[in-house]
């Protein structure tokens, strides 16, 4: 058991951190707005932790880095990206559907290409030697792991609360919620602003996972992945990005194992080993033909809660 998460603790607290993006564009798709923004807030967030703890307030060389600094800097993480959120939500949140999506996968852009070429973010360079609060990659978990569950019980409180549903409002009918008395504008935006401030926290903890930060961490790619987790996982309980985001970044791992397959022609094995976002793509495609709601549905949640009772 000690040998599996030792070989595999890397992957485990990916899966996790990969589960929290995909929370962080739930949120915002809760209220009805497909934001792709999560990893500009998860590039700024990891920029913040590595800047702090290299550049402004570095560690000795040797000495351990202070688990309050890791706090710090989340919270300073998610303060910075919450107010950028609200700075660019109040004019982004008046366009809806694919227009959506085209601004803040503008917004990813601009943050990539601010990166590239910023003397504080190390260019295309990025930033290395970032400080590491614990001793393996598997200690992780033990802050992600805890992030993941607050999280995942905050937006559950929040589904089921008076603001859960006038995001579900929203969701269903803006113009029909506008006349019982909600405020699109500012139901959006807090929707937006608590999805940013998660990515961001998410990013200033993988900064000093992964030890190094740079403009690769926040690009278009990413975006399709994390909306890859919530379409696969499902759309409509809190459940499903943790799901999709958890099994989809095992997938890679499993399609390693297959392409070590005896007897798999090189194409095969190369697909396999390189086809991640073909794959990925491939899917999409199928789970919104055949699972319109994601793999983990209400109406299957519901169905799982009647057979514990009975």
């Amino acid at each position: 058991m000690d040998s599996f998460f030792n070989q595999y603790g890397f992957l485990i607290v990916s899966m996790t951190f990969s589960a929290l993006l995909a929370l962080s564009l739930y949120l915002p798709l809760m209220a009805g707005q497909l934001s792709l923004a999560s990893p500009a807030f998860y590039a700024i967030g990891g920029y913040i932790a590595a800047v702090l703890s290299t550049q402004i307030f570095p560690v000795e060389s040797g000495a351990p880095f202070p688990l309050e600094r890791l706090l710090l800097e989340m919270l300073i993480a998610a303060a910075v990206s919450g107010v950028l959120a609200l700075l660019v939500g109040l004019p982004a949140l008046r366009l809806r559907g694919v227009y959506l999506a085209l601004a803040t996968i503008a917004l990813v852009e601009i943050v990539r290409v601010l990166s590239l070429n910023l003397e504080i973010t190390g260019k295309a360079i990025g930033i290395f030697g970032i400080p590491q609060p614990f001793a393996t990659k598997l200690d992780y978990l033990w802050i992600s792991g805890v992030l993941l569950l607050v999280s995942a019980f905050f937006v559950y409180r929040l589904e089921h609360s008076r603001m859960g549903r006038a995001f579900a409002a929203l969701r269903e009918d803006e113009l029909a919620a506008g006349a019982m008395g909600i405020n699109p504008t500012t139901t959006k935006l807090l929707a937006f602003v608590l999805g940013a401030m998660l990515a961001g926290v998410v990013g200033a903890v993988s900064a000093h996972f992964l030890n190094t930060w740079n403009a690769r961490q926040g690009t278009f790619d990413a975006s399709i992945l994390i909306l890859a987790y919530v379409i696969i996982g499902g759309s409509r309980t809190f459940l499903g990005p943790i799901a999709g985001g958890l099994l989809l970044t095992a997938l890679p791992e499993v399609l390693r194992a297959l392409a070590g397959v005896p007897g798999l022609p090189p194409l095969a094995v190369s697909f396999l080993q390189d086809g991640r976002l073909i794959i990925y793509g491939v899917l999409i495609v199928l789970s919104t033909l055949f699972f319109p709601q994601g793999l983990i549905t209400p109406a299957l949640l519901r169905r799982w809660n009647r057979k514990g009772r009975a």
